[in-house]
């Protein structure tokens, strides 16, 4: 195998394509197949150049400032000048006075390149900014050309007029002699063409969002944060019901004063805080988030695990000093009260501190709406030092939570229902919900490349998710149980058990694959897999679990939702309000993820579609 010249991260100079200027870029990746390197020019444009066309930066500082060819950054009033002179310089001796001759060379020199249109040769392969679209990496919104380009062996012709001068890019694919102009021009110009971009990424950012507001726009997100808490607790009224039926809808409403103690809210925050202390811990490995915007790659601590053994331990002691555990149980509505007002606290903390972040570092969701950044979350990484908000939130208060409340529940049943051990149901419940958590905290690193980190902000979509919504309604059938109980036959408990495993399997090997792949391609044990090449540099998987249905993940997943509802038994829907919701969550979250994977991968995505049809369920497109 060839060896390489330049390693990655190296900052050096490529030639752009179809000229022979050099411009600085930084070496993102290299392609051993194709000797094909991804370099990533200052303004955010990413290209794949042969190795002949990148030299290094030493080969160019050595030269002195009369070259022929000029940088495009080049430093105002810089006395550095070209051989070849404007179209609209007037001779040496013939001075006018300076507004007139700069009028003059100005109209001129436009009249000039409006006539000489530049024409330069491109590969739709290897120019990415009119391939499948321009990438920016985590906290930026991905911007698309549209790509009706077919993938040909002739090389394709773009003409690119004096316009093209004002794109928000940093350098210009005007030639040279356009560039090259008088020194008045030169001064005066820039400070026109400098203003112009910032203008037009505003007006584009703009227009961008308020495309893509999802979840139903503004009225939308109004209406969820208005109705979740409320459904919540009607699910939780009607579940505690010894009768729920639509008969008896709605459920008897408990008094605003009765939902609400102090010290239950004081019990919440203690949790809370226990968990951010556990999360501070210097325990377990430190990794790297996606790169940001500007490069740069945030470190987190890999440390849940350890998290949920030293609450299980705590748990433990409290079994040995007789804590009353029931306490949860008897004041449960209370709690769900507390959750949510840490949540809508939180949120509005978030969006109060996002206001005064820079642009860079907000997320690629938010509009400039206050009412939908406040739920979709304005910025993308809240951290207070080093701890990330949204990173410990996604895992630690709510899904450890889910657990603990789910113990509390069995242990609910055996004093309701005057047992000496709890039910198989409830066993079953617990033992499925607790494999769960325990397989998500000992696989923390892949959620460093969910839409939940790299895409949306923290706000009160994701507080009221993780604070909330996880620990009060993924319990839901262990909370179901306790009133309402179902024996089970043994027969049923093995097909219950048999589903569970058959999710998982999926759930797992196909998570399991998708990392690995991540983390690295060229790994032997996945040479079998076969891919589609994008113009980002990275695979689309087309075979293994990701040849079967788009998201094989999902489809455990469901699977192993609808095991958790089975041993509640048929008599009511309530227990299964779960796999009701999960699918309607997944098939939505499908729908995003279809939308950002096109835009992103553009025509290689449309391949992808063609080679596996199926999106989540097979044989249903």
């Amino acid at each position: 195998m060839p060896s390489r010249k330049f390693a990655d991260g190296e900052v050096v100079r490529g030639r752009w394509p179809g000229s022979s200027l050099y411009y600085e870029v930084e070496i993102l990746s290299h392609d051993s197949n194709s000797q094909l390197y991804n370099v990533k020019y200052k303004d955010g444009t990413e290209l794949e150049l042969k190795e002949s066309d990148i030299k290094p930066l030493t080969s160019f500082r050595q030269r002195k400032s009369g070259s022929t060819s000029s940088s495009p950054s080049r430093r105002r009033g810089s006395r550095s000048r070209s051989r070849s002179r404007s179209p609209g310089r007037p001779p040496k001796g013939s001075r006018r006075s300076a507004s007139a001759s700069y009028q003059a060379d100005l109209k001129e020199a436009r009249k000039e390149a409006r006539k000489d249109m530049l024409e330069v040769k491109l590969t739709p392969l290897v120019l990415k900014p009119f391939g499948n679209s321009i990438n920016r990496y985590n906290g930026e919104p991905e911007r698309i050309e549209r790509n009706d380009i077919p993938h040909k062996n002739r090389q394709e012709k773009f003409h690119l007029s004096q316009e093209s001068s004002y794109l928000p890019t940093q350098y210009s694919l005007r030639a040279r002699r356009e560039e090259i102009t008088l020194k008045e021009v030169d001064s005066k110009e820039e400070k026109v063409v400098t203003k112009r971009p910032a203008l037009l990424r505003t007006s584009e950012v703009t227009s961008t969002q308020s495309k893509d507001l999802e979840f139903g726009g503004v009225p939308g997100v109004f209406l969820i944060m208005l109705g979740l808490p409320a459904f919540l607790f009607l699910l939780l009224l009607m579940c505690k019901q010894k009768e729920p039926s639509l008969l008896n809808f709605p459920p008897p409403l408990p008094a605003l004063g009765d939902l609400w103690e102090t010290r239950v809210f004081g019990a919440y925050l203690l949790w809370f805080l226990l968990q951010a202390l556990f999360y501070l811990l210097p325990i377990g490995k430190v990794v790297e988030g996606t790169p940001l915007t500007d490069g740069r790659r945030l470190k987190y601590r890999l440390n849940g695990f350890y998290a949920f053994i030293l609450t299980s331990a705590l748990v433990g002691a409290c079994f040995f000093w007789n804590v009353e555990l029931y306490y949860v149980y008897r004041h449960f509505l209370q709690l769900a009260l507390a959750a949510i007002v840490f949540a809508v606290g939180l949120s509005v903390y978030l969006y109060a501190r996002a206001l005064k972040v820079p642009r860079d570092e907000l997320s690629p969701a938010s509009s400039g709406n206050a009412i939908y950044d406040f739920f979709i979350g304005r910025e993308l990484n809240p951290r207070i030092g080093t701890f990330d908000l949204k990173y410990f939130c996604e895992l630690r208060p709510g899904l450890i939570g889910w657990v603990v409340i789910n113990l509390v529940m069995l242990l609910a049943e055996m004093k309701e229902q005057n047992r000496a051990v709890p039910s198989l149901a409830m066993i079953l419940v617990n033992s499925f919900q607790l494999l769960y958590v325990v397989d998500a905290l000992w696989n923390e690193e892949a959620l460093l490349t969910t839409m939940d980190i790299i895409h949306d902000g923290f706000g009160f979509m994701l507080a009221f998710g993780d604070l909330v919504w996880v620990p009060f309604i993924y319990s839901f059938q262990a909370f179901y149980l306790v009133s309402h109980p179902n024996e089970l036959s043994w027969p049923m408990v093995s097909l219950i058990i048999a589903l569970k495993l058959f999710g998982f399997v999926i759930f797992r090997c196909a998570n399991s694959q998708k990392n690995a792949f991540r983390k690295n391609p060229t790994d032997p044990r996945l040479a079998h897999l076969k891919t589609i090449h994008t113009s980002m540099g990275k695979n689309l998987l087309v075979s293994g679990w990701w040849g079967f249905v788009r998201h094989p993940n999902y489809l455990g997943d469901l699977i192993m939702a609808l095991a958790w509802s089975l041993p509640c038994g048929f008599n009511h829907i309530l227990p299964y309000f779960y796999v009701i919701y999960f699918t309607i969550l997944l098939v939505h979250r499908e729908a995003r993820d279809e939308h950002h994977c096109r835009k992103k991968y553009g025509l290689a995505w449309e391949k992808y579609c063609q080679r596996v049809p199926y999106r989540i369920f097979p044989y249903i497109y």
